[in-house]
């Protein structure tokens, strides 16, 4: 039998949700690491899955379905107004997408923004040989994209290129330049990349109507939601 790499997969324990108070959350998961890492980041990506190391997972909660992951089809996208005073106030940053291969700068700039943006997150414990384990330890097809100003690192995200898309797994950015709305305009540089080389998508992640700084996702339109095994446009009442 061919070797595809694929492990079994398995559910997490229940542990307190990190995103609505008094929820317990659990994920389906599979280890892809292997020479299949690509292919099945590929298949699951389309299926909802996200990845994280060379873990591809999917929320699996009891009594909660508001994770929902979502991605905009790029070809049909149009900056709102709002966006494109992003987009102007962050004119003069310099994108770099660049391999991702972790530095003590990206780190520096990672323990920031954690400890301003997500303090209460088991994430600020990581050590650097942590957050280089994140960025290189997966055998699939990333990037990182690196935001400048004066030479000056101010916003990074881990890349997956997909078959369909590009997938932005996790950035992060200077917490003091909250006016210039880095999150959104890195995700408006990706659609741009994803349109210059000819990818349909670009998949931001889970989004949570009632998760405040998971509300900007909804910004993006057309957005397509995963939603009972189906992409679809709309959501169930």
């Amino acid at each position: 039998m061919k070797d595809t790499g694929l492990k079994s997969f398995y559910s997490s324990m229940l542990a307190p949700c990190p995103y609505i108070a008094g929820r317990e959350e659990s994920k389906l998961a599979v280890d892809i690491s292997g020479a299949f890492a690509s292919d099945w980041n590929n298949l699951l990506s389309r299926a909802g899955f996200r990845r994280s190391h060379s873990v591809c997972y999917i929320p699996a909660c009891p009594n909660c379905s508001e994770c929902i992951s979502v991605r905009i089809p790029v070809a049909e996208f149009q900056p709102s107004k709002k966006m494109r005073k992003v987009l102007r106030i962050n004119e003069n940053a310099k994108i770099a997408f660049t391999p991702n291969i972790a530095t003590t700068e990206q780190f520096d700039l990672f323990a920031a923004y954690l400890l301003c943006r997500h303090a209460e997150s088991d994430m600020t414990q990581m050590y650097y040989e942590e957050y280089r384990a994140m960025i290189e330890d997966a055998n699939v097809d990333s990037v990182l994209m690196e935001v400048r100003e004066n030479a000056t690192l101010q916003a990074a995200m881990l890349v997956d290129v997909l078959d369909d898309g590009l997938s932005a797994v996790y950035s992060f950015f200077d917490p003091k330049q909250r006016r210039r709305s880095l999150g959104t305009f890195m995700i408006l540089k990706l659609i741009e990349e994803a349109r210059k080389i000819g990818l349909p998508y670009v998949y931001p992640g889970y989004w949570i109507k009632s998760v405040s700084n998971m509300a900007y996702k909804a910004k993006f339109q057309p957005l397509e939601y995963f939603v009972n095994g189906m992409w679809t446009r709309s959501l169930p009442d």
